[in-house]
């Protein structure tokens, strides 16, 4: 299956061609950008396409983040991959951030938690918890730091996500200490790809989870595991 995965939720546009036959993925960029997605997409995805030398119209299928994220930034990736898929008449299915940042890890089938925080601002976090081998300890929601910070409870974790560190720092001491801590700023693109080609089209889709509206209170709607997050979008 060839899978074209398109990321601009969070602080990068990224964008990979994955062949899940040989496992590889083909061609790949990514820019670290807070700002400015809708001007760097469809460039990228140009040049993404050449690289791996693959047609539009050859392609299985197109993933896509769908948030939580940058309520602007995911919607150009959603645009996007909806636009491509109408035009190349292929299927489009959408990937949670927080799933994509677990998914490396639990792909290492370890016993810890995993614990997925992404910056909500104003001190709250978009926040998921999972057990090592992917299974829900605590669903999808926007919670205060200080709440999230009592997944502690599940024993010493995984940190990964853009608010990772932050997690890291507000710790409870009395607690075990968390056994790794991932900050990077953007889901891998190739695992966003990964978990398009595993979910299915007729449930996960591409539109926005947002977990919040935009300029709303913080709520702490209960939203779906790791595996179901794509499917509740």
């Amino acid at each position: 299956m060839l899978i074209l995965a398109i990321d601009t939720a969070l602080n990068a546009c990224a964008a990979g061609v994955l062949d899940t036959r040989t496992g590889q993925l083909i061609a790949h960029e990514s820019l670290p950008m807070a700002r400015g997605h809708a001007e760097a997409l469809m460039p990228l995805l140009g040049r993404v396409i050449q690289q791996s030398g693959i047609a539009f119209a050859e392609l299985d299928r197109i993933a896509v983040t769908t948030g939580p994220g940058s309520f602007t930034g995911l919607r150009v990736g959603l645009s996007a991959g909806r636009g491509i898929g109408l035009a190349a008449g292929k299927p489009v299915v959408g990937v949670t951030t927080l799933a994509a940042y677990a998914a490396p890890v639990v792909s290492r089938n370890e016993d810890a938690p995993v614990i997925a925080a992404i910056d909500a601002r104003h001190d709250h976090v978009y926040f998921q918890a999972v057990s090592g081998n992917g299974t829900s300890l605590q669903r999808p929601c926007v919670i205060p730091i200080d709440e999230a910070v009592e997944a502690a409870r599940f024993g010493a974790p995984q940190l990964v996500g853009n608010a990772a560190g932050v997690l890291a720092e507000r710790w409870p001491q009395d607690a075990p200490r968390p056994l790794g801590i991932d900050t990077q700023p953007a889901p891998e693109i190739s695992w966003v790809a990964w978990l398009g080609a595993a979910v299915n089209p007729d449930t996960a889709l591409a539109r926005p989870f947002y977990l919040r509206a935009p300029d709303a209170k913080p709520q702490s709607s209960l939203m779906g595991d790791l595996g179901g997050a794509q499917s509740a979008s």
